[in-house]
């Protein structure tokens, strides 16, 4: 697999369900060559998924950004917290490397919100328009990485 795209978030949290919603949309859109899984919150089960991928990409929503979104790159970190039940994407990039000696290159993506912690599904017309402005530099940055050459939008 070239490509692993994981959207994780509580989706019967407001706009903490931006990470899983923007895996549906990429589910939807026909990328191929592009593993997508969609997660309430990384686990250790995860490692395995990237481990086997060239290119990993986590999508989660972001509190209180200034951006819209950011995305950066990220590594695996020994101090990392692996006793916990939700990882964060360090923790899981840690774990493919010492269980598999496998570390594809990563990125976080966070998409802005300003609604969280109430129980609520759908996301706010802020998120909405944030994941809007993150699918299409997704888009654009796939267009232009060599990093993931067989991964290609069969429909838009």
């Amino acid at each position: 697999m070239s490509l692993l795209l994981i959207g994780y978030g509580n989706a019967g949290r407001g706009d903490d369900g931006l990470g899983p919603a923007f895996a549906e949309r990429m589910s939807n859109a026909g990328l191929n060559g592009c593993r997508i899984d969609i997660d309430y919150q990384l686990t250790v089960e995860h490692a395995l998924q990237v481990a086997e991928a060239q290119t990993v990409v986590f999508v989660d929503a972001m509190i209180g950004g200034d951006t819209p979104y950011r995305f950066t790159q990220v590594q695996a970190d020994t101090t990392a917290d692996l006793a916990s039940h939700s990882l964060q994407p360090e923790a899981v990039l840690t774990l493919a490397d010492m269980l598999y000696g496998k570390t594809p290159d990563a990125y976080v993506l966070g998409i802005a919100g300003d609604s969280f912690g109430e129980v609520a599904e759908g996301l706010s017309a802020t998120a909405h328009h944030n994941l809007g402005l993150a699918e299409t530099f997704f888009f654009d940055w796939l267009a232009t990485s060599h990093r993931h050459g067989n991964v290609s939008v069969s429909h838009a």
